[in-house]
């Protein structure tokens, strides 16, 4: 009996999470606000946002949410790790493409904004919007089912962590309707499940959804980085 509790709602979490997701793109492309500023995805996120906030809000006796502000002394770890995370898996996607005769592509991101547009649309809102949907509710509508889990590298990695990690990866699943290549997708999951792992790990160990937003943004931030040379190098 006690399994079927928790199979019924690990099913309640990912279906309210799917909707959720799939309310935000959808809406978010009907509604479209003609601003040379406002980036493409803006409504998309700014939707994800408030229907996260609704459903945590609407869930309230279910979903065991935290935020609050993080301590500066354990923010070195998680900041550090959410970077390197882009760098490395960046860096060996990298090598594996060209090994197989691929050839690189940008994040559609990049190409279509400034410096400006990239920070406060996908480095701070896209980070938050997806936090407070993935980390926000679904890991933490799932903590009742943290005692099932595995140990990596000497960290306990629950399975709310995971399933928000590999929900959070598939949704980017989406940038196929891009237009981007088969390796870029590959290299976008590889990324953004590794980075939802340290996300939840770090949200999960202080108990705090405040760690999981500062670990999608600074893995954001190599981005931000590139954009901001790019636009040095030919501005």
């Amino acid at each position: 009996m006690e399994n079927k509790s928790k199979l019924l709602r690990l099913l309640i979490g990912l279906l309210l999470t799917l909707v959720v997701f799939c309310a935000s793109v959808i809406l978010g492309r009907k509604f479209i606000i003609h601003s040379e500023f406002l980036a493409s995805s803006f409504m998309t996120h700014a939707l994800m946002l408030v229907l996260s906030i609704g459903l945590i809000i609407l869930m309230r006796n279910h979903v065991n949410y935290r935020i609050a502000m993080p301590q500066a002394r354990l923010l070195l770890k998680p900041i550090l790790y959410g970077f390197l995370s882009a760098v490395i898996i960046n860096l060996v996607m990298t090598m594996l493409i060209f090994a197989v005769g691929g050839s690189l592509e940008k994040h559609p991101a990049l190409d279509n904004s400034t410096a400006l547009q990239f920070f406060f649309f996908v480095f701070i809102l896209a980070s938050v919007a997806e936090e407070f949907l993935f980390r926000g509710f679904l890991q933490n509508y799932l903590k009742p089912l943290r005692s099932t889990g595995f140990t990596l590298l000497g960290r306990r990695i629950s399975l709310p962590v995971i399933v928000g990690a590999l929900a959070f990866g598939m949704a980017h699943l989406v940038l196929i309707f891009s237009g981007v290549g088969t390796m870029f997708i590959i290299k976008t999951l590889v990324f953004t499940i590794f980075l939802g792992l340290i996300a939840g790990y770090y949200q999960e160990k202080y108990d705090n959804h405040a760690y999981a937003i500062i670990v999608h943004m600074s893995g954001n931030l190599m981005g931000l980085i590139a954009l901001m040379m790019s636009n040095m190098i030919h501005g």
